[in-house]
């Protein structure tokens, strides 16, 4: 067996025992510590790895700590942010809403982890991604299109990208 072959292997059995120790986690909270359940638990993340590893195969990305940190304390900060601009427009008695797409150029091209990326900005509170533009770019729907959102999320995707090892 060839180095890259073994190397693609070690990481497809890392990235399932990763998942299976996840989807284990989860079931735990979910059911609970009962002995009884342990089976049907098993047969459950069983299934559940096989499946993700069947519609989502590991890929030549491996998280880095401190960037992830960083992309994690970036987003809840920018969460509390908007969250809190989202409250305050929708408790004022004039809301200042200026609402509107904005186009966001991106630096990764369509692969799962612009997706990912996707997914993971459509969770910030006032903005949603919604296609892209005919040059290729992120159309967000924003509830204020004078806010900075094509620079937040520029900010966003080069963490985002740091953290999973693409630079």
């Amino acid at each position: 067996m060839s180095a890259h072959a073994n190397n693609a292997t070690s990481r497809f059995a890392a990235a399932a025992a990763v998942r299976a120790m996840v989807f284990l986690a989860f079931w735990l909270m979910v059911s609970g510590w009962g002995l009884a359940d342990l089976p049907v638990g098993l047969a459950a993340v069983a299934a559940a790895t096989w499946t993700s590893l069947r519609f989502l195969p590991p890929t030549e990305s491996t998280p880095r700590a401190a960037p992830l940190a960083a992309l994690a304390m970036s987003f809840f900060r920018q969460s509390l942010i908007s969250g809190t601009d989202v409250a305050r427009r929708a408790l004022s008695a004039h809301m200042r809403l200026r609402p509107g797409f904005v186009s966001c150029p991106l630096l990764l091209p369509p692969s799962a982890e612009r997706s990912a990326f996707c997914a993971l900005s459509s969770l910030m509170p006032g903005t949603l991604p919604t296609g892209t533009d005919e040059s290729g770019a992120l159309l967000v729907h924003c509830l204020d299109v004078e806010q900075p959102v094509a620079a937040n999320l520029a900010a966003e995707e080069r963490l985002f990208i740091r953290a999973f090892g693409r630079d």
